[in-house]
């Protein structure tokens, strides 16, 4: 049984780093294909590898890996290990496509609406992907999440507001209407990672009816850093009582809730749902293992 475990649990970690690396080619498609031959850009630091790319003329690749070292770090000290390491899987996979990308015919021209709404369609779909299977592609989420935790704004704000500046210096190279296109095609992006993703900020709670309520709540505290709560529940047929565990948690430490579960329980009863607020106790991020 162990083996077992320890080999679906090997196949998952394959299958999130295919998904994560498909995300990285998507997202490089829609930017060498649809925004950048159209002089308008992304956000986040990929966006400012864009400017930069254009002002000094390094490749958009180099850019993207060399820009995003110091926001792999913050994600592996903050976030944790497993997180900054999917991230840098994503990272490269974006850097080393839009250098294989680089010169691939444009899919569109001339229609601006088009060109931003198609264009911030496939770049949200591919970092929508890779964040759906606990990577990032860009070093902006990382510092988001991580001024979340010390102002009183959500993530997503954070990465609103963070990206203003960015297009601010995108006016630069672009102009303000490449600026004003970037900052659209942004935010349409922003929406789809939101679907593909199922929330780009936000907390959720797992509630869990498990045989083994110890060993859960257990791994869930070794590996997350998160404590859990219990409630007697009984069932309505076999009127057996249960001990159900509700833990609360961020985004990014979904993908790992899962694997645990997985691993320690596949039969277990589990229901998610979304968190509004969450707000007093001592809901504080740990490194994820």
């Amino acid at each position: 049984m162990h083996v077992r475990k320890k080999q679906q649990r090997k196949t998952m970690i394959i299958v999130r780093g295919m998904m994560i690396i498909i995300g990285g080619f998507i997202t490089a498609y829609g930017l060498e294909a649809v925004l950048i031959p159209n002089s308008v850009s992304d956000g986040g630091v990929t966006g400012l590898s864009i400017v930069g790319s254009q002002l000094i003329g390094l490749p958009l690749g180099l850019l993207i890996a060399l820009l995003n070292i110091p926001f792999v770090y913050l994600g592996y000290k903050q976030i944790g290990k497993s997180f900054a390491v999917y991230s840098v899987i994503g990272i490269i996979s974006l850097a080393v496509s839009t250098s294989l990308m680089h010169h691939i015919p444009t899919i569109i021209e001339g229609d601006t609406l088009l060109i931003t709404v198609v264009g911030g369609i496939i770049i949200g779909f591919g970092m929508g992907l890779a964040l759906r299977n606990g990577g990032a592609l860009d070093g902006i989420d990382m510092l988001a999440v991580l001024l979340s935790r010390k102002l009183p704004f959500g993530t997503s704000d954070l990465i609103l507001f963070l990206n203003m500046f960015v297009f601010i210096i995108v006016s630069t190279v672009f102009g303000l209407q490449g600026a004003i296109l970037s900052a659209i095609a942004y935010f349409i992006a922003s929406k789809v990672i939101h679907i593909v993703e199922e929330g780009l900020s936000g907390s959720k709670t797992f509630n869990i009816i498990t045989d083994e309520p110890e060993q859960m709540v257990n791994t869930i505290y070794e590996r997350l850093g998160r404590g859990a709560t219990y409630k007697t529940v009984q069932g309505s047929y076999s009127k057996e009582s249960y001990r159900e565990i509700s833990c609360i948690i961020n985004r990014l430490e979904e993908s790992k809730m899962k694997e645990i579960i997985q691993e320690i329980d596949p039969k277990a009863f589990v229901t998610v749902y979304d968190v509004a607020e969450v707000r007093g106790g001592n809901f504080t991020k740990h490194d994820v293992y």
